[in-house]
């Protein structure tokens, strides 16, 4: 198979703002991780280069919330607050009706999955159109059928290379082509850039018992978080947790399917495919959209 790359496609201003955005975030959480005890506003604008005022705005207009709250959401103990205040097992949230008020949620208008027979031809016969974009979480890699989209691999975690090899490798036999112009209404509404574009659908391309878990996570509202646990109960399957895990950390389409919402039972964030400052950016992304919000 011919190797495929791409430089990201950048035609909206909007969409590279908030990719700039995360570099920059990016860069700050890493200092932030390396530091012994938290850094103060001019310290860490110090380290990027910027004056504190120009860091203060560049990091609000991304997440909402000053520096100071926000390395409040990148640690430990944040994760074990999540746990604490916003737990939910999955058979709560989907009986109370909350799979409703999630806001990722509510930007699919749908999904659906591919049979186990197709799964097992490792998309033989299936055409899938893929794309650069501009993320909230910097550069991402799109891909997708007719039915909705099957892969999100996002480069800051993996590098470009590294992410177009992850997802070409998950259908080696499906035909690709490049074709982001067919992608970019879904993807504008799936990261909602664009409330007039509608709902965005996906499709989900595994095995059985993976398929079931990214559902189950489908169905967790922003904001909260569960465990490799709590997810085994929801499928039937309470002792398959380490099964779980490797569904999870199996998802081909980080961020819309919100594995990152599952934290060990600890509070610890356990592991990542897109690597752990992602995730941590992630949940500290959806906690401060809640508070500002």
């Amino acid at each position: 198979m011919t190797q495929m790359m791409h430089s990201p496609d950048s035609t909206a201003s909007d969409d590279a703002s908030r990719a700039y955005h995360y570099g920059v975030m990016a860069r700050a959480i890493a200092l932030i991780d390396s530091a012994e005890s938290p850094l103060s506003l001019e310290a860490l604008a110090g380290e990027m280069g910027m004056s504190a005022a120009h860091f203060q705005r560049l990091f609000s207009s991304w997440v909402g919330v000053s520096p100071k709250r926000y390395q409040q959401y990148l640690t430990l103990g944040h994760a074990k607050t999540l746990l604490r205040e916003r737990f939910t097992t999955l058979e709560a949230a989907h009986s109370t009706g909350l799979s409703g008020t999630g806001r990722l949620h509510d930007l699919f208008v749908r999904w659906e999955a591919m049979s186990p027979g197709e799964f097992a031809t490792g998309g033989a016969g299936l055409e899938i159109f893929w794309g650069w974009f501009d993320s909230p979480f910097g550069p991402a890699l799109v891909m997708g059928t007719h039915k909705g989209i099957c892969g999100l691999s996002l480069a800051a975690g993996l590098g470009e290379e590294a992410a177009m090899a992850d997802l070409l490798s998950r259908w080696p036999a499906a035909e690709f082509t490049e074709d982001p112009t067919r992608l970019r209404p879904w993807v504008l509404a799936a990261f909602g850039m664009d409330g007039a574009l509608g709902r965005a659908p996906l499709y989900l391309i595994g095995a059985p018992f993976q398929i079931k878990v990214w559902e189950a996570l489908l169905r967790l509202p922003e904001g909260r978080v569960t465990t490799y646990g709590a997810v085994a109960a929801a499928i039937g399957s309470p002792r398959a947790v380490r099964a779980v895990g490797t569904a999870v950390g199996r998802n081909p389409i980080g961020y819309l399917i919100p594995c990152h919402r599952v934290l060990r039972k600890s509070g610890a964030l356990g592991g990542y495919h897109w690597g752990l400052d992602m995730k941590r950016a992630m949940l500290g992304f959806e906690s401060a959209r809640i508070e500002s919000g």
